[in-house]
C-alpha cells in the first residue's frame, strides 16, 4: 500500500497536470508549482520526485518538470475516486455543506478500504460527480466526461445551468452558496463585461455581480428553450 504522502503527491501532480491541460499549457508539471501547491519547500518535492521516480510512479525531465507514469496516473485516479466519493457520502448521507466536505476528505481518503469505497459508489448509485461538480473516477479508472463553460465566457442574454465550481475554497463556495450560484442552479447572464472585469447574472429573481476570476472558477451548460 502507498504511503499518504506518495498518495498526496501523485494525486497533487495529476490535478495540476489536468489543470494544464485544460488551459493548453501541456501535461509536464514543474517541481515549483508542486511544491507552492503542497506547501513543501522545492528541495522536498525533489527528493520526493526521486523516490517516486524510483518506485516508477513518475518521470521527471531536467528543466522540464514531472510527468505520472501509468501506474502513477492509476493510483492518482484511485485516490481522487476514495476522495470525491467521501465528499459526496458525507453530502448526500450527513447532509454537511459542499464547503466543509473537502478538509473531512482529504482526512479520510487515506483511511478506507477500498471494498469500504466500492460499497460507497454502490449506496450512493455510482454518481458521475461530487458534490462540486468534479468528476468521479470509475473502479476501472476511466473518467466520466464533464462538460461545462466558465461562466466568464458566456454572452448577455444566456440562460444556464450551474454544473461545476473549480475553486473550492470554503469561503468562496460559501458567498456562492448565499449567491444561489449552486450545483443545479438555474441563471441568465444580464450582463458580461470583460473590459470592466465583470459579469451581471440573475439567480431566482436576485440580481448578482462577480468579478471576471470568480466567473471563470464557476462552470455552466447554456439551457435552450423553455
Amino acid at each position: 500500500m502507498a504511503s499518504l504522502t506518495v498518495e498526496n503527491y501523485v494525486k497533487t501532480i495529476h490535478q495540476l497536470a489536468t489543470a494544464q491541460a485544460e488551459a493548453g499549457e501541456g501535461a509536464v508539471v514543474s517541481t515549483g508549482r508542486i511544491a507552492k501547491e503542497l506547501g513543501v519547500s522545492p528541495g522536498s518535492v525533489t527528493g520526493m520526485i526521486k523516490t517516486l521516480t524510483e518506485a516508477n510512479l513518475t518521470t521527471y525531465t531536467p528543466y522540464e518538470g514531472v510527468r505520472l507514469t501509468d501506474p502513477g496516473r492509476r493510483l492518482a485516479l484511485k485516490v481522487i475516486r476514495r476522495h470525491r466519493l467521501l465528499e459526496t457520502f458525507l453530502v448526500r448521507t450527513l447532509q454537511m455543506p459542499w464547503d466543509e466536505v473537502h478538509e473531512e476528505a482529504e482526512h479520510m481518503e487515506h483511511a478506507v478500504s477500498d471494498r469500504l469505497v466500492d460499497r460507497m459508489d454502490e449506496f450512493l448509485n455510482s454518481p458521475k460527480v461530487d458534490p462540486h461538480g468534479d468528476p468521479i473516477p470509475r473502479a476501472d479508472g476511466t473518467v466520466p466526461a464533464v462538460q461545462g463553460r466558465p461562466l466568464k465566457e458566456i454572452p448577455a442574454g444566456t440562460a444556464f445551468e450551474v454544473v461545476r465550481v473549480m475553486d473550492q475554497d470554503s469561503k468562496f463556495l460559501r458567498y456562492l452558496t448565499d449567491c444561489g450560484l449552486v450545483l443545479g442552479a438555474l441563471g441568465k447572464i444580464c450582463e458580461n463585461r470583460p473590459e470592466a472585469g465583470a459579469v451581471s447574472v440573475e439567480i431566482a429573481g436576485q440580481r448578482i455581480i462577480l468579478g471576471h476570476d470568480a466567473a471563470g472558477d464557476v462552470l455552466v451548460d447554456i439551457v435552450t428553450g423553455g
